[in-house]
């Protein structure tokens, strides 16, 4: 049977995968490539390729299933609490005006009028720390601080954009 240009393109292209690969030396492949080139049926090419391979190699086959192991669970320790747990005692709450302090000095760089608001907060937290004993000292510091550096910021512009400005 007649080989086409194709088939002559295809058996070319198994050659050069197998000089790629390194199975042909650079003489025998320039020699097989072009008795490829003038063959003209199937039975002139075949011999130039048949000992080499013409297609993906085959993989190795998987390894055989195993049932996976058993899994092992382990019993976890209870997690240490900062606060001694009593039957009729409850650890202490965080302050509600510290919690809201925190969210007005988060809210600074977006909304700028609430520096003044977390410097309010702040301190009536604090307040409200000393007077019950609540957590929160950190949330109302945080507010107190954050509120002051802002309004000190916001009167540095105004300053400046009034000494601009004359």
């Amino acid at each position: 049977m007649r080989a086409s240009d194709a088939d002559r393109e295809r058996a070319a292209d198994v050659l050069k995968a197998g000089y790629a690969e390194g199975r042909l030396p650079k003489g025998e492949y320039e020699a097989r490539l072009h008795r490829i080139h003038e063959a003209s049926t199937y039975a002139e090419m075949q011999p130039l390729i048949a000992d080499l391979p013409q297609g993906p190699v085959p993989a190795p086959a998987p390894a055989p299933y195993q049932r996976p192991a058993e899994p092992t669970y382990h019993i976890t320790p209870p997690r240490y609490s900062p606060y001694p747990v009593h039957p009729m005692r409850r650890p202490p709450e965080t302050s509600g005006w510290a919690t809201a302090a925190l969210v007005c000095a988060c809210l600074v760089p977006a909304v700028y009028i609430t520096a003044l608001p977390a410097v309010i907060c702040g301190h009536v937290a604090r307040a409200d720390i000393r007077r019950t004993g609540k957590e929160g000292g950190g949330f109302a510091t945080a507010g107190i601080v954050v509120g002051y550096v802002a309004m000190g910021f916001a009167a540095l512009i105004a300053f400046f954009a009034v000494a601009l400005s004359v």
